[in-house]
């Protein structure tokens, strides 16, 4: 049964020490050189450090940059989101109830959105800061979202986010949470844009696992990896905040190990960055994959979050100068020569 949903905000933590914690038993750790990247032109220079700062998290993911240089992220199965600072790795609790988000992001006011995944209570809503919380679209025509996962918010105030529905696995774990109970009918995976203000319009039900999500530098385009597929779909923008022109923008090189159940090509792509000359980063079987803003395949930083995949990646720091990666429980980090959108939290 899920525990009582009250957002928790660890107030003291932002301005006191002492609050800094191994919530998890995850600890401060030294940072572990784990790799080397190539090099890649106005990117990343050849033999550039990959380092992990922390692990031992019960998942990680979606990591995003705020504009005052510290970094937040989510811990889905702990039903947690963390602020870290990057000057020193302290880690401290934002939200202490996240209703299982995965992705977050952050809208023109500084309240945080995220994807909220626990089953029974799948939504998109605003979780920070107290008080402003809200639920923003809970279901598509009455029928409640499957596992929202990704999102990202418009300067608009639209919001694009990605329903991959349920792999193999998570299927098996609702079950046995439904004690044996088989799943009613489902969402199928879509991707939706709720317009400010307004209900969620589905703008792509054709990808076998939508995950990814992000916006062009001027937000003139749309993203969404397939972790089924070998191709970044891109989409124009229109007036309305819906698309047109859907394409292949991009192909993917990583291939997972691993196996969903859902077939295609196992890329397993995930989150999504873009830099300030709009190249875009995508966590996918294979490392950190960079593609130019014509979606050339530009190369790929070998960031491997084992024992399973990279889960999403974000610039941080007060330059915005340096990559960080969640997966698997833990975070890495790499000193990059590109730099990430400086008004942009994701």
């Amino acid at each position: 049964m899920k525990p009582r949903i009250a957002i928790g905000v660890v107030i003291g933590a932002l301005v006191s020490q002492a609050l800094f914690t191994n919530v998890s038993g995850q600890g401060i750790q030294s940072p572990a050189v784990v790799g080397v990247t190539p090099a890649i032109p106005g990117v990343v220079e050849a033999g550039t450090p990959i380092h992990r700062i922390l692990e031992g998290y019960n998942g990680l993911d979606d990591p995003i940059g705020l504009m005052d240089g510290s970094l937040l992220f989510s811990e889905p199965d702990a039903l947690r989101i963390y602020r870290m600072d990057p000057a020193t790795n302290r880690v401290s609790v934002l939200v202490a109830e996240s209703n299982e988000s995965h992705g977050v992001t952050q809208d023109s006011a500084g309240r945080l959105i995220s994807a909220q995944a626990w089953d029974g209570s799948t939504r998109i809503g605003v979780i920070y800061p107290p008080g402003s919380e809200a639920v923003l679209a809970d279901n598509f025509e009455g029928q409640p979202f499957s596992r929202p996962n990704d999102l990202i918010v418009a300067r608009s105030g639209g919001i694009y986010f990605t329903d991959p529905g349920l792999t193999a696995g998570q299927v098996e774990e609702l079950v046995e949470r439904y004690g044996g109970r088989p799943l009613g009918p489902r969402l199928p995976p879509a991707v939706y844009y709720i317009p400010p203000g307004g209900q969620p319009v589905r703008i792509e039900e054709n990808m076998i696992r939508p995950n990814g999500i992000q916006l062009s530098r001027d937000e003139s385009t749309l993203y969404i990896s397939d972790s089924n597929g070998e191709h970044v779909i891109a989409w124009d923008i229109r007036p309305d905040g819906l698309v047109q022109n859907r394409r292949e923008f991009g192909t993917l090189e990583g291939r997972s190990k691993r196996d969903n159940g859902l077939g295609g090509i196992k890329t397993f792509a995930d989150g999504m960055a873009v830099d300030g000359e709009d190249r875009l980063y995508v966590a996918t079987g294979g490392g950190v994959e960079v593609l130019s803003r014509q979606g050339a395949h530009l190369g790929t930083i070998p960031i491997r979050c084992r024992p399973r995949d990279c889960q999403n990646l974000a610039f941080g720091g007060p330059l915005k100068q340096t990559l960080y990666v969640g997966g698997a429980g833990a975070l890495y980090k790499v000193d990059m020569i590109a730099t990430g959108l400086p008004a942009r939290a994701k």
